[in-house]
């Protein structure tokens, strides 16, 4: 037996080496149309490159290697059944990537259908490159039923995949945006996520829905004619925490970020430029529109250009500079324009310390279709903030900040970040000196920044303990006398207030 068999290799050895090469490709390929044709399976080749040059990438292949990805991430059995796999991981990331090794398979079902991949690689004869390819193993009764909305599934998979593992970037622009890249870059790594952030869950879960929607709405965007593209205008007091929610909005669509600094853009061309450079799935952010230009100052140009036209056919200075500035128009043709319909996916922000000073035709739905009003930390925002830097769930001084809060004396979460991260190792001091912040800003008369208080000024109202708050200007018949009909209400809350946080000290045994 093992001598026939022998025979028959040395038989096929001599063929292979007498017979001319072109009849030897005649029979191989003699061979596979008949196995195929008594095979129960369809085999699909899905090779690197598409062609013969090997320059041009084929899709497909990539979205089939991130689809086999995804798989063995989300999947322990389906890693089972791959007998070899490849890990690999960049040095910018810290996410480990699965390929199929070489000339192995996975399996994989679809539709209650068995499937198989198998990542061929293949040497090049008399060359150092591979030839790799995946080819596709699926039942020969059920090709045309189940392959196209498979391959459907591979591709959508992949490209969700890939969105979600890739690493984001953060870019701002070099002001030289008419050039090939107008932008630089860095990892966008901020951990500041919705679970995080200090806002009220009404409004979070405003937010949180409404991107989900914009997300996957391209279907619907496209079925009424509109670009996909969404504005959003934050505005509120330095601190209130609008940095932080840009940051969140891309941690939680996996968007990158392009700060646009419109002091570093030299004309309209630029702007367009930029804009042209900005890639799908992206947010753009324009902070303190207010500061950045004088946009608001083009209509009154405007209106000086037609005055001075009837009287003096000479072009005025103005004119002149149009032409090297950014204006209102370029803006909005950024904004709402023709030109930006050149991407998809994209989500503009405006932010802002002062709403009424920017101009009005930047607001209008269509350019900025959800305005986000940001200021002092509600309730809820205080407990998510303690949650975050103290850890805590429920603490007595609660009611005594919920009833700040209700007075008038909220702060800004930058401002309780601050006195929670400087006190993080004891929590009782860090939540009295929250309490005699807010206390200090009720007897200030309502709405102040402490940012603007002297810093002497600021240290004593911080490290006051609440009770100090309430005697340390004398009692308070005293103050009743000497205030104003508006500030008896505050101290007559005041001594409420030094009531309850006299009686949580005896129940702490203070």
């Amino acid at each position: 037996m093992l001598s026939q068999l022998w025979s028959f290799l040395g038989l096929l050895t001599v063929l292979q080496n007498v017979l001319p090469s072109q009849l030897l490709s005649v029979l191989h390929s003699f061979y596979q149309s008949l196995q195929d044709m008594l095979s129960p399976y369809s085999y699909l080749d899905i090779p690197e490159f598409n062609g013969y040059c090997g320059v041009d990438v084929n899709d497909l292949y990539r979205h089939v290697n991130l689809y086999l990805n995804s798989v063995n991430h989300s999947s322990t059995a389906s890693t089972a059944s791959c007998p070899r796999l490849t890990l690999s991981r960049s040095n910018s990331s810290t996410r480990i990537s699965f390929t199929v090794a070489a000339n192995h398979s996975i399996r994989d079902s679809f539709r209650g259908h068995s499937l198989c991949w198998t990542h061929n690689v293949d040497t090049v004869q008399d060359s150092l490159d591979e030839k790799r390819s995946f080819v596709l193993k699926l039942p020969k009764r059920h090709h045309h039923t189940i392959l196209q909305p498979y391959l459907d599934h591979v591709t959508a998979r992949a490209q969700d995949f890939e969105r979600v593992s890739r690493e984001r970037r953060l870019f701002t622009n070099n002001g030289h945006g008419s050039y090939d890249s107008g932008w630089v870059s860095v990892p966008f790594r901020h951990p500041s996520t919705f679970d995080t952030l200090a806002l009220e869950p009404q409004l979070k879960k405003q937010l949180t829905e409404d991107l989900t929607t914009f997300s996957t709405g391209k279907e619907f965007y496209h079925r009424v004619g509109r670009a996909w593209k969404r504005g959003y205008f934050l505005y509120g007091p330095p601190g209130s925490g609008k940095s932080s929610l840009i940051a969140a909005m891309a941690n939680y669509l996996c968007y990158d970020v392009y700060d646009l600094e419109l002091t570093k853009v030299s004309d309209n061309s630029e702007l367009r430029a930029l804009l042209i450079q900005t890639t799908n799935r992206s947010i753009v952010v324009i902070e303190d529109i207010d500061c950045s230009v004088d946009l608001t100052a083009d209509r009154l140009s405007k209106r000086s250009r037609k005055r001075s036209s009837s009287s003096s056919p000479m072009p005025t200075k103005v004119d002149e500079d149009d032409g090297r500035r950014v204006t209102l128009s370029g803006l909005l043709n950024f904004t709402d324009g023709l030109w930006s319909c050149c991407g998809e996916e994209r989500i503009i922000v405006f932010t802002t310390n002062h709403k009424e000073n920017v101009d009005r035709a930047l607001l209008r739905c269509g350019r900025m279709d959800m305005h986000v009003s940001l200021g002092a930390c509600g309730a809820h925002a205080f407990r998510a903030l303690v949650k975050n830097y103290l850890g805590l769930d429920s603490h007595p001084l609660f009611e005594a900040v919920d009833s700040c809060v209700r007075s008038g004396g909220a702060l800004t979460p930058a401002q309780v970040g601050e006195i929670l991260l400087r006190n993080r190792g004891d929590a009782n001091l860090a939540l009295k000196e929250v309490v005699s912040a807010m206390q200090g800003r009720i007897l200030g008369g309502g709405i102040r920044d402490l940012t603007t208080d002297s810093e002497a000024e600021t240290q004593t109202l911080l490290l006051r303990s609440p009770e100090s708050v309430l005697v340390g200007g004398g009692s308070p018949d005293n103050w009743v006398s000497s205030s104003s009909p508006g500030r008896k209400k505050r101290v007559k809350f005041l001594v409420r207030l030094r009531s309850l946080t006299k009686s949580d000290s005896v129940r702490r045994g203070v």
